[in-house]
Protein backbone atom coordinates (compact mmCIF):
# COMPACT_ATOMS: atom_id res chain seq x y z
CA UNK A 1 0.00 0.00 0.00
CA UNK A 2 1.56 3.32 -1.06
CA UNK A 3 1.22 6.75 0.51
CA UNK A 4 -1.82 7.74 -1.60
CA UNK A 5 -3.71 4.63 -0.48
CA UNK A 6 -2.93 5.39 3.15
CA UNK A 7 -4.07 9.00 2.67
CA UNK A 8 -7.29 7.87 1.03
CA UNK A 9 -8.02 5.33 3.77
CA UNK A 10 -7.36 8.00 6.41
CA UNK A 11 -9.71 10.49 4.74
CA UNK A 12 -12.48 7.88 4.42
CA UNK A 13 -12.50 7.04 8.13
CA UNK A 14 -15.60 8.23 9.98
CA UNK A 15 -14.81 10.96 12.48
CA UNK A 16 -18.28 11.50 13.91
CA UNK A 17 -17.49 9.12 16.77
CA UNK A 18 -14.54 11.17 17.97
CA UNK A 19 -15.30 12.41 21.48
CA UNK A 20 -13.68 15.17 23.45
CA UNK A 21 -12.08 14.12 26.73
CA UNK A 22 -14.47 14.77 29.62
CA UNK A 23 -11.92 17.02 31.38
CA UNK A 24 -11.76 19.30 28.33
CA UNK A 25 -15.56 19.47 28.23
CA UNK A 26 -15.60 20.43 31.91
CA UNK A 27 -12.98 23.14 31.39
CA UNK A 28 -14.93 24.61 28.49
CA UNK A 29 -18.16 24.53 30.52
CA UNK A 30 -16.59 27.25 32.69
CA UNK A 31 -16.78 29.62 29.72
CA UNK A 32 -20.50 30.23 30.33
CA UNK A 33 -20.12 31.77 33.82
CA UNK A 34 -17.02 33.61 32.59
CA UNK A 35 -19.09 35.16 29.77
CA UNK A 36 -21.65 36.32 32.36
CA UNK A 37 -18.89 37.92 34.45
CA UNK A 38 -17.58 39.71 31.33
CA UNK A 39 -21.07 40.97 30.51
CA UNK A 40 -21.69 42.22 34.07
CA UNK A 41 -18.30 43.93 34.23
CA UNK A 42 -18.87 45.75 30.95
CA UNK A 43 -22.29 47.03 32.03
CA UNK A 44 -21.09 48.01 35.46
CA UNK A 45 -18.05 49.88 34.15
CA UNK A 46 -20.34 52.02 31.94
CA UNK A 47 -22.79 52.65 34.82
CA UNK A 48 -19.96 53.62 37.19
CA UNK A 49 -18.54 56.17 34.74
CA UNK A 50 -22.00 57.68 34.12
CA UNK A 51 -22.62 57.86 37.91
CA UNK A 52 -19.32 59.66 38.53
CA UNK A 53 -20.18 62.25 35.87
CA UNK A 54 -23.72 62.75 37.24
CA UNK A 55 -22.45 63.24 40.81
CA UNK A 56 -20.49 66.26 39.53
CA UNK A 57 -23.83 68.05 39.04
CA UNK A 58 -25.05 67.43 42.62
CA UNK A 59 -24.56 71.07 43.78
CA UNK A 60 -26.72 72.28 40.90
CA UNK A 61 -29.40 69.58 41.31
CA UNK A 62 -29.79 70.27 45.06
CA UNK A 63 -29.20 74.04 44.72
CA UNK A 64 -26.21 74.21 47.05
CA UNK A 65 -25.11 77.74 47.97
CA UNK A 66 -22.24 78.92 45.74
CA UNK A 67 -19.91 79.26 48.73
CA UNK A 68 -20.11 75.47 49.25
CA UNK A 69 -19.06 74.64 45.67
CA UNK A 70 -15.34 74.81 46.41
CA UNK A 71 -15.59 72.39 49.35
CA UNK A 72 -17.85 70.03 47.39
CA UNK A 73 -15.53 69.89 44.38
CA UNK A 74 -12.49 69.51 46.61
CA UNK A 75 -14.05 66.36 48.12
CA UNK A 76 -15.36 65.33 44.69
CA UNK A 77 -11.84 65.49 43.21
CA UNK A 78 -10.64 63.02 45.88
CA UNK A 79 -13.66 60.84 45.13
CA UNK A 80 -12.86 60.88 41.37
CA UNK A 81 -9.19 60.06 41.99
CA UNK A 82 -10.15 56.96 44.02
CA UNK A 83 -12.73 55.95 41.41
CA UNK A 84 -10.20 56.27 38.57
CA UNK A 85 -7.68 54.11 40.44
CA UNK A 86 -10.16 51.28 41.01
CA UNK A 87 -11.92 51.57 37.64
CA UNK A 88 -8.58 51.28 35.83
CA UNK A 89 -7.93 48.07 37.79
CA UNK A 90 -11.39 46.71 36.92
CA UNK A 91 -10.93 47.69 33.26
CA UNK A 92 -7.57 45.88 33.08
CA UNK A 93 -9.20 42.85 34.69
CA UNK A 94 -11.97 42.98 32.07
CA UNK A 95 -9.38 43.15 29.26
CA UNK A 96 -7.55 40.15 30.75
CA UNK A 97 -10.61 37.91 31.02
CA UNK A 98 -11.77 39.07 27.59
CA UNK A 99 -8.63 37.49 26.13
CA UNK A 100 -8.89 34.39 28.31
CA UNK A 101 -9.39 31.10 26.54
CA UNK A 102 -10.20 28.30 28.96
CA UNK A 103 -8.56 25.30 27.33
CA UNK A 104 -6.33 23.98 30.11
CA UNK A 105 -6.56 23.38 33.84
CA UNK A 106 -3.85 26.02 34.40
CA UNK A 107 -5.82 28.70 32.53
CA UNK A 108 -8.93 27.77 34.53
CA UNK A 109 -7.08 28.04 37.86
CA UNK A 110 -5.44 31.32 36.86
CA UNK A 111 -8.75 32.83 35.75
CA UNK A 112 -10.57 31.69 38.88
CA UNK A 113 -8.01 33.23 41.22
CA UNK A 114 -7.95 36.42 39.12
CA UNK A 115 -11.74 36.65 39.52
CA UNK A 116 -11.51 36.10 43.29
CA UNK A 117 -8.77 38.74 43.62
CA UNK A 118 -10.78 41.30 41.67
CA UNK A 119 -13.90 40.57 43.70
CA UNK A 120 -11.90 41.63 46.77
CA UNK A 121 -10.61 44.72 44.92
CA UNK A 122 -14.22 45.60 44.06
CA UNK A 123 -15.24 45.29 47.73
CA UNK A 124 -12.33 47.54 48.73
CA UNK A 125 -13.54 50.03 46.12
CA UNK A 126 -16.98 50.08 47.73
CA UNK A 127 -15.52 50.53 51.22
CA UNK A 128 -13.23 53.33 49.96
CA UNK A 129 -16.28 55.25 48.71
CA UNK A 130 -18.19 54.91 52.00
CA UNK A 131 -16.58 57.95 53.71
CA UNK A 132 -17.67 60.11 50.78
CA UNK A 133 -21.25 58.92 51.20
CA UNK A 134 -21.09 59.76 54.90
CA UNK A 135 -19.60 63.20 54.18
CA UNK A 136 -22.33 63.89 51.64
CA UNK A 137 -25.07 62.88 54.11
CA UNK A 138 -23.61 65.00 56.91
CA UNK A 139 -23.14 68.01 54.60
CA UNK A 140 -26.66 67.61 53.26
CA UNK A 141 -28.05 67.46 56.82
CA UNK A 142 -26.19 70.64 57.80
CA UNK A 143 -27.37 72.36 54.63
CA UNK A 144 -31.00 71.40 55.25
CA UNK A 145 -30.76 72.66 58.84
CA UNK A 146 -29.37 75.95 57.47
CA UNK A 147 -26.23 75.43 59.47
CA UNK A 148 -25.88 74.00 62.97
CA UNK A 149 -24.02 75.57 65.86
CA UNK A 150 -21.50 72.89 66.86
CA UNK A 151 -21.32 74.23 70.41
CA UNK A 152 -25.11 73.97 70.80
CA UNK A 153 -25.32 70.30 69.84
CA UNK A 154 -26.90 68.11 72.51
CA UNK A 155 -25.36 64.80 73.59
CA UNK A 156 -28.36 62.92 72.20
CA UNK A 157 -27.90 64.55 68.77
CA UNK A 158 -24.19 63.64 68.71
CA UNK A 159 -25.02 60.05 69.68
CA UNK A 160 -27.73 59.93 67.02
CA UNK A 161 -25.25 61.20 64.39
CA UNK A 162 -22.67 58.65 65.51
CA UNK A 163 -25.21 55.81 65.26
CA UNK A 164 -26.40 57.07 61.85
CA UNK A 165 -22.84 57.13 60.50
CA UNK A 166 -22.03 53.64 61.83
CA UNK A 167 -25.29 52.23 60.42
CA UNK A 168 -24.64 53.91 57.04
CA UNK A 169 -21.16 52.38 56.87
CA UNK A 170 -22.49 48.93 57.82
CA UNK A 171 -25.31 49.13 55.26
CA UNK A 172 -22.86 50.25 52.58
CA UNK A 173 -20.48 47.40 53.45
CA UNK A 174 -23.29 44.83 53.41
CA UNK A 175 -24.65 46.21 50.13
CA UNK A 176 -21.25 45.94 48.45
CA UNK A 177 -20.82 42.39 49.77
CA UNK A 178 -24.23 41.30 48.45
CA UNK A 179 -23.72 43.11 45.14
CA UNK A 180 -20.39 41.38 44.50
CA UNK A 181 -21.77 38.01 45.57
CA UNK A 182 -24.83 38.33 43.30
CA UNK A 183 -23.14 39.66 40.15
CA UNK A 184 -19.78 37.85 40.38
CA UNK A 185 -19.65 35.45 43.33
CA UNK A 186 -22.20 32.94 42.06
CA UNK A 187 -20.38 32.66 38.71
CA UNK A 188 -17.03 32.30 40.47
CA UNK A 189 -18.61 29.41 42.44
CA UNK A 190 -19.62 27.72 39.19
CA UNK A 191 -16.03 27.93 37.96
CA UNK A 192 -14.82 26.63 41.33
CA UNK A 193 -17.21 23.70 40.97
CA UNK A 194 -15.58 22.80 37.62
CA UNK A 195 -12.13 22.98 39.27
CA UNK A 196 -13.29 20.66 42.09
CA UNK A 197 -14.71 18.19 39.55
CA UNK A 198 -11.38 18.14 37.70
CA UNK A 199 -9.57 17.36 40.97
CA UNK A 200 -11.75 14.29 41.45
CA UNK A 201 -10.71 12.78 38.11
Amino acid sequence: MDFNDIQSAWDNEKTDKVEMPSSLKKIQSANTPLDKIRKNLKKEFIYQVISIVLIAFTPFIYHFPKETFFLFYLIYSLFVAICIYYLVKLYLFYKRINKTNLTTKDSLYETYFDIRLNMEIYKTFGFALTPFLVLFLVAYLFYKQKGIDINALSDSFVIMMFVAIVVTILIMGLSVELWVRYFYGKYAKEIRKVIDELKEE
